[in-house]
């Protein structure tokens, strides 16, 4: 097999972020809280269709999910997740695979090339939306690296 030794494929090997899906945010994040020392942070809401434009599996979604955020270091987070009931790579993964590691995630440029180089390696885009000064693709990575892969990227979305 031939790799691209020192290309990686998003343009980064740095992981800035850990999911984890979980049923009750709110007691769990307090559990995170207590084992790290530091007070329990906000817990806030991804954005209504309106903004955040939601498509799972190539399909509009009314899907959102709570979510607090932990910095456990100058370059990772750890996300929790508990999401609505509505269709998404959220619910379908808490449902299926139950409480745990959902996907990690990277900082990268030129998000619809880097959708394209993960489908062209056979791992297809399962998730997308967006938020006031960025956007995010779940990319689907479990048939090869056994998790899903986030795509974060920090510039406002493209009108259009």
């Amino acid at each position: 097999m031939v790799t691209d030794m020192g290309n990686p494929i998003l343009g980064t090997n740095l992981v800035t972020q850990i999911g984890i899906l979980v049923n009750d945010i709110e007691r769990t994040a307090q559990d995170y809280a207590d084992f790290f020392g530091v007070a329990k942070p906000p817990i806030s809401c991804t954005g209504v269709y309106d903004e955040a434009l939601t498509q799972y599996m190539g399909k509009p979604t009314l899907a959102r999910t709570k979510q607090a955020f932990f910095d456990i270091g100058p370059h990772i987070q750890i996300e929790l997740l508990e999401p609505d009931q509505e269709p998404s790579t959220w619910r379908h993964d808490l449902d299926e695979n139950g409480e745990g590691v959902h996907h990690i995630a990277f900082d990268i440029d030129g998000m619809e090339e880097k959708i394209q180089l993960c489908a062209g390696k056979g791992m297809p885009l399962l998730q997308r939306g967006q938020w006031a000064t960025g956007s995010y693709a779940y990319i689907d990575g479990n048939e090869k690296l056994k998790l899903v892969l986030e795509l974060l990227e920090h510039k406002p979305p493209q009108k259009g």
